[in-house]
């Protein structure tokens, strides 16, 4: 992994944690194993790193989620599209860790950052809902674009508390590890609240 990569997952991890005003950029360099000079050297500010740290996090949401999401419309897919969904965050909790500290510490920022990258793929997404409850696949009471937006939400959420959770909903060795269960049953939630056949080929 390269040095920029390194120290955007470090900053990632640290801001996740601390949140942006009780992290140092020295702290960030430490945490990479450079000296400060160099970390500036790919970034010039921590205001410039924290807007590439969650700009690159949204890019990714931008040009995957809405091809993923989209393949939600047909139900064969489901159950293989909210896995996609999960695992970005799953792989790396620090990424939910990051979206909601940010939302609760920066909520007019956010809201710029959410309507570049995420409102017009929800619209996308609406549109296509909409026409799947046209041909009777789709519950009739279904809000699309809320319903979208509360699927992502159970999954940021969800995954950013889900080292806390594991007290409560522990690894079974016949129903698996604590995110399996989790994602699992956020699939299975998704899913039945989405569309009118639930006996359907998933």
């Amino acid at each position: 992994m390269n040095v920029r990569n390194q120290i955007l997952n470090h900053a990632t991890r640290l801001f996740a944690e601390r949140g942006y005003d009780g992290t140092s950029v020295q702290e960030i360099a430490n945490a990479v194993g450079i000296r400060k000079p160099s970390l500036l050297y790919h970034f010039n500010s921590k205001d410039q790193l924290r807007e590439n740290v969650i700009g690159e996090m949204l890019a990714h949401w931008n040009a995957v989620l809405p091809s993923l999401l989209l393949k939600a419309t047909r139900e064969e897919r489901f159950d293989a599209t909210m896995e996609a969904l999960s695992e970005f965050f799953i792989e790396d909790p620090d990424r939910a860790r990051l979206i909601l500290r940010e939302t609760l510490d920066r909520p007019e920022h956010m809201r710029a950052l959410l309507r570049e990258f995420v409102r017009p793929w929800i619209e996308l997404l609406g549109e296509q809902l909409e026409r799947a409850k046209s041909q009777g696949m789709v519950q009739a009471d279904v809000d699309p674009e809320a319903y979208a937006i509360q699927v992502i939400f159970m999954a940021v959420s969800g995954t950013a508390v889900i080292d806390t959770l594991q007290t409560i909903l522990p690894n079974d060795p016949v129903r698996g590890t604590t995110r399996e269960r989790h994602v699992r049953e956020l699939t299975r939630v998704a899913r039945s609240s989405l569309y009118t056949d639930q006996d359907a080929e998933r």
